[in-house]
């Protein structure tokens, strides 16, 4: 492993058609020679976060509802959050300011945590298979930009990250969803 990718995003390509992945934008929280971990940006439910976790309401990006993470552990929740400096003891940071917090936290104890979004269960590779799903063009590596993470239109995501990137990978975010309909 030459780099570590924690705190890239891994856009799917219109050819991963795996349904935990298909169209995904996940983010990169870790990555080691022992694998990588991460969770998917753009699959909000319909489930209110405030139901499952109503102390962390305050600190909720919109929109307010548990996203899907990826599909290992469903039953464990993950929390990405937006703190300043100096971070919480229950914050561990990925990149600048965002990071994984621990939802056990007592969240009235917290005046630092801008934005929070919380994610069931998370996205897992075991060491080397996510190179190698890069190398056989499973994903497109991407940057970071300001609005990604706590974007109010997660949908919308893997179209805008494709459409931002150089030469021919912006193209692909026209490849429409069922290529023979083209």
């Amino acid at each position: 492993m030459a780099e570590t990718l924690a705190g890239r995003l891994l856009v799917a390509t219109p050819h991963l058609y795996d349904p935990n992945f298909y169209r995904t934008v996940v983010w990169i929280v870790e990555h080691n020679s022992d694998g990588a971990m991460g969770v998917v940006l753009n699959r909000p439910t319909e489930e209110r976060l405030v139901d499952h976790v109503p102390g962390w309401a305050p600190h909720v990006a919109e929109p307010p509802v548990v996203f899907i993470g990826g599909p290992v552990s469903n039953d464990i929740a993950v929390g990405i959050a937006d703190s300043p400096s100096p971070p919480p003891e229950s914050f561990t940071p990925t990149v600048d300011n965002i990071g994984v917090m621990d939802l056990s936290t007592d969240p009235d104890s917290l005046e630092s945590v801008r934005r929070l979004r919380v994610f069931s269960g998370y996205s897992g590779w075991t060491a080397a298979q996510l190179e190698m799903e890069l190398a056989s063009g499973g994903w497109f590596l991407a940057d970071v930009e300001g609005a990604d993470m706590f974007t109010d239109d997660p949908r919308g995501m893997w179209k805008r990250v494709l459409q931002r990137q150089p030469g021919r990978v912006a193209f692909y975010a026209t490849f429409p969803p069922d290529p023979t309909q083209n």
